[in-house]
């Protein structure tokens, strides 16, 4: 599989379609000689003889399309008042026949919730709609079985391809298709991934800078994408920095629920095991947040008793008390690039083939929730308090 970057751009859609309204017989003729009337639907021809124009010149000022460029602003402005005057609005049935195309993407995630799929959805409908495009987001909730049914109903509403957004499930249908952190193996699909090499590097060296020797691993649920690639290099990462994560220090998300609860389940289970740590690199920030009640319940205070990482920079992650430090995915980014992707690939703009590969670079963002490690450890039973100051912004006992 070969892994390359590539630069895309953003090009709008230049198509002349038909537009309908109810006519208004009109109150001069002054714009042009001839109006349509009669109460009747008026078509895009009727509209530019009404004007004295061609309907490519109408449709490409309609449409804002790149060649209406080259047409004076008096001309757009023209056309703009004979459309405000009869009320125009889009026939995008006849467009759609004609063309025999539907301008619909499906998008597949496995929660329609705050936080990663949000994000990731944000930027695909951005660049959806700048492109012409309807976005038909649904989710499959982990089930082969729903993705299977849904993935066949979208085919049936006719969409044009898909995006599917942390799906491992093969897709059942002959659509183009772009996987973000999916890692779908079949022949021609474009996967968005995330450098999970940086990734933990960041977060692990962030943590050895700052003195932890004994750093705890929360580990995705397995249904997840990005579980077993994440667990994988912050394991390597830890080698590397010479602080291997003990196995009892590795604790996995239970249950399919998006909210903080599997975090704090697993960080109870974590403190349950009585072996010793000074910092938690979760896999998500949703589950660091859950993690940080279960500690703080304890009487663990964050950072100065123990420092969280979390993982993707959610919307809420700046404003939890405390902010949290975490790697950031470029969520939205990731997602703009899948619908570029798709759209080039269904509009056959991408010479030599879809790329299989597009990597993204994340960031480390320091915030309140990590600090230097404790002059003593901690059991999991016993808080203990801490005289090193906390780090870049965090609080200090």
């Amino acid at each position: 599989m070969s892994s390359r970057k590539i630069d895309l751009v953003v090009v709008s859609a230049a198509a002349s379609c038909e537009y309908s309204c109810v006519g208004k017989k009109p109150e001069s003729s002054a714009i042009a000689p001839h109006a349509p009337g009669g109460g009747k639907p008026v078509s895009l021809r009727e509209l530019a003889g009404y004007l004295g124009l061609s309907p490519t010149t109408v449709s490409l000022v309609l449409n804002d399309s790149p060649g209406a460029e080259a047409i004076s602003q008096a001309t757009k402005s023209r056309v703009a008042a004979a459309a405000r005057k009869f009320n125009y609005r889009p026939n995008f049935l006849a467009r759609s026949l004609r063309a025999k195309r539907s301008y619909a993407v499906g998008v597949m995630v496995p929660e329609l919730s705050e936080g990663y799929a949000a994000l990731v959805v944000a930027g695909i409908e951005e660049v959806l709609v700048q492109r012409g495009y309807m976005c038909l987001a649904t989710s499959h909730r982990h089930s082969d079985r729903q993705f299977s049914s849904v993935t066949r109903l979208l085919a049936d509403r006719q969409v044009e391809g898909l995006i599917l957004v942390d799906t491992p499930y093969p897709v059942p249908v002959p659509l183009p298709v772009v996987s973000v952190s999916g890692r779908l193996k079949e022949e021609g699909v474009t996967n968005i991934v995330l450098d999970h090499d940086c990734a933990a590097n960041l977060g692990i060296g962030h943590l050895v800078e700052l003195g932890h020797r004994s750093i705890a691993v929360v580990k995705g649920q397995a249904f997840s994408s990005d579980t077993e690639v994440r667990w994988k290099t912050i394991e390597q990462a830890a080698r590397r920095h010479g602080v291997p994560i003990d196995p009892k220090l590795m604790v996995q998300l239970e249950g399919d629920s998006p909210s903080p609860e599997t975090g704090y389940a697993a960080a109870q289970t974590l403190l349950q095991r009585g072996v010793e740590f000074t910092a938690l690199f979760a896999f998500n920030d949703v589950s660091a947040f859950g993690a940080i009640r279960a500690f703080q319940e304890r009487g663990l205070r964050v950072p100065e008793a123990v420092s969280v990482i979390g993982f993707d920079d959610i919307w809420g992650a700046a404003y939890h008390i405390p902010a949290l430090t975490t790697i950031r995915q470029p969520l939205r980014r990731m997602g703009a690039l899948a619908a570029e992707t798709l759209i080039d690939r269904i509009e056959s703009k991408l010479a030599g083939g879809p790329p299989q590969v597009v990597q993204v670079v994340p960031e480390l963002v320091i915030r309140e929730s990590t600090a230097a490690a404790a002059r003593a450890a901690f059991n999991g039973q016993t808080a203990v308090e801490s005289r090193v100051p906390a780090h870049r912004g965090g609080a200090t006992l």
